[in-house]
């Protein structure tokens, strides 16, 4: 079990430095809107979205539909159904340990543990369950931090919201930069601009994620033609 452990924490420490600053910005948020350490530990415990839980106190406190709520979760979300399908036969004879295995797998977890392989002599399903708890536990450090710094600081925390922001713009540079086809990326952006500009800032998330998703679909062969030409 001991080596086990020191395998996790050591191929879990790059997620850790990650998770800690984003937690604790959302905790910050969460709490400067009204939702306590207890709102903060139970949203981080039983929803642990990441980027979700940023955009999910925006639609608490601006009193969005449940329908609308219910639509941008999945559109942000998307993306797990496609790696969450590769997993489902290493996780295949997981036991009792699979149903967490699966509420816990993360963008970051997903990296880590999708080679199908632990490291020489462990277990790969007891291996994936710590990497899974390790990464979750790191994150509700970092909220509850966020939560009890943003409760005890008188200071103005604007801004902190942008943590998020920062890390998807730059997971999109360092993707443009080792890729060679860039369709996918304009596909994207233009989508999002147009979007912007007919339905607004508050209204064209969910457009702008249909249309990606159409074009991305309906030009998929277009696509893999300009990446395997390269």
């Amino acid at each position: 079990m001991k080596t086990l452990l020191k395998e996790v924490i050591i191929k879990t420490v790059p997620v850790m430095s990650g998770y800690v600053i984003l937690g604790f910005g959302f905790g910050v948020i969460a709490e400067k809107n009204g939702y306590g350490i207890l709102w903060v530990l139970a949203m981080s415990l039983f929803i642990f979205a990441g980027s979700m839980q940023y955009v999910a106190v925006s639609l608490l406190t601006s009193g969005v539909s449940l329908l609308t709520a219910a639509l941008t979760t999945l559109m942000v979300n998307a993306r797990h159904l496609f790696y969450g399908i590769s997993m489902i036969e290493p996780y295949k004879h997981a036991g009792k340990l699979k149903p967490y295995m699966i509420f816990g797998l993360t963008d970051e977890t997903y990296s880590l543990v999708c080679s199908g392989q632990a490291p020489e002599g462990l277990n790969y399903h007891k291996f994936c369950f710590f990497v899974s708890l390790f990464n979750q536990g790191y994150w509700v450090i970092g909220s509850l931090l966020g939560a009890a710094v943003g409760s005890a600081m008188p200071y103005d925390f604007a801004g902190v919201d942008f943590a998020m922001t920062a890390l998807f713009l730059t997971v999109f540079v360092d993707q443009w930069k080792s890729t060679r086809s860039h369709i996918s990326a304009i596909a994207g952006v233009v989508s999002s601009v147009i979007c912007l500009l007919l339905f607004g800032s508050e209204n064209f998330l969910i457009p702008a994620m249909l249309c990606i998703s159409v074009l991305l679909i309906s030009g998929r062969n277009y696509i893999e033609k300009g990446v395997n030409a390269r």
